[in-house]
């Protein structure tokens, strides 16, 4: 049986908690949040957890195997590196940390110590993701270029900006379906909302071989849209969160490069591009916060290597960090380091 801590208990925490509670094989132990009202509504979902204000009271719980930390960015490493040094396997929600040498900081100790630490990328354990990266790797031919888009309207937030709240996600779906680090980085976006947190943002990531993922994230669009379109020489795919029963369509569309010039009558363009069936692939349904919830158990049990290891989340930072860096920067190309 592993005992869990859930720190932080806003918006997420309450759904780990009850994943938790469903998963054989692990009990809450002690939730904690700094607002009482939050930690008065959990007692409805965790009867048996104790509750508390200080987490360094979990921290120091012989109780207590791991934790789970759901509390803003800017807190993330102190509140990781506090229960690392106090020998719990930790997985921290995403964005990892604030910077790439406060992530560094954490692997070091997690490795030191012989330690789980996991990120919480949710999309790479979302099945339409995993079906979609199956998809590129064998139905797509060469890859030629990916889009994501990931609009809404709200909600605003107030301590980072829409490329470190929503472009977390694309991005670390990126380099999950890429296996790789892009080259250089470009972002462009704007403060319409509120002073010098942009809510509009263009991503641009350029990978090897000539493959660009362009990523639009908004909390400022009049649709909720979650999709993300990859373009190869022999086919297309579609995913779309949105879209549940038609998670991913694959396209059986392509251009015949051979037959470009072959003829100067544009009627004759049907002959150059070629329009086949659309492939609606089923997908068993099932929650992305439950599967990265067992995973976790999964590692800590068997001291497996976490899909989103600490390694995968610096990955992911310093994207972020090169991106802001050409933000501030109005658009300018970032070389990868």
């Amino acid at each position: 049986m592993i005992n869990v801590a859930v720190v932080g208990l806003g918006y997420w925490g309450p759904n780990y908690v009850r994943i938790l509670n469903q998963l054989k094989g692990s009990t809450v132990k002690y939730c904690c949040d700094l607002d009482q009202k939050n930690l008065d509504k959990i007692k409805n979902l965790s009867l048996a957890a104790n509750t508390t204000n200080d987490y360094m009271e979990v921290a120091e719980s012989s109780d207590i195997d791991s934790v789970i930390i759901t509390t803003p960015l800017n807190t993330h490493f102190k509140i990781a590196k506090d229960f690392l040094l106090h020998d719990k396997h930790v997985l921290v929600e995403k964005p990892f940390t604030s910077s790439s040498e406060e992530a560094m900081e954490l692997i070091k100790i997690a490795e030191k110590k012989d330690l789980i630490l996991m990120v919480a990328h949710v999309y790479v354990y979302n099945p339409g993701v995993q079906k979609l990266k199956e998809v590129i790797t064998n139905k797509l031919g060469k890859l030629y270029y990916i889009r994501a888009e990931r609009l809404g309207l709200g909600p605003i937030r107030k301590h980072a900006n829409a490329l470190w709240d929503l472009g977390t996600h694309d991005i670390s779906i990126a380099t999950y379906l890429l296996d790789s680090m892009p080259e250089s980085v470009t972002a462009e976006g704007a403060s319409y909302i509120q002073e010098d947190v942009e809510d509009m943002i263009f991503l641009t990531l350029n990978f090897p071989n000539n493959i660009i993922y362009n990523i639009h994230v908004s909390w400022i669009a009049p649709e909720k849209i979650r999709k993300t379109t990859a373009v190869g020489s022999d086919a297309m795919v579609v995913f779309d969160d949105v879209n549940k029963p038609e998670m991913i369509r694959v396209y059986d569309r392509k251009i015949n490069k051979e037959l470009l010039n072959s003829t100067p009558e544009y009627s004759d363009h049907q002959s150059i591009v070629n329009i086949g069936d659309i492939h609606i692939p089923m997908i068993k349904q099932s929650e992305p916060l439950k599967n990265q919830v067992k995973h976790f158990l999964d590692c800590i049990s068997n001291n497996k290597k976490p899909i989103t290891d600490g390694y995968e989340g610096l990955k992911v930072i310093k994207i972020l960090e090169n991106a802001e860096k050409s933000l501030k920067n109005k658009g300018m190309r970032i070389v990868c380091r």
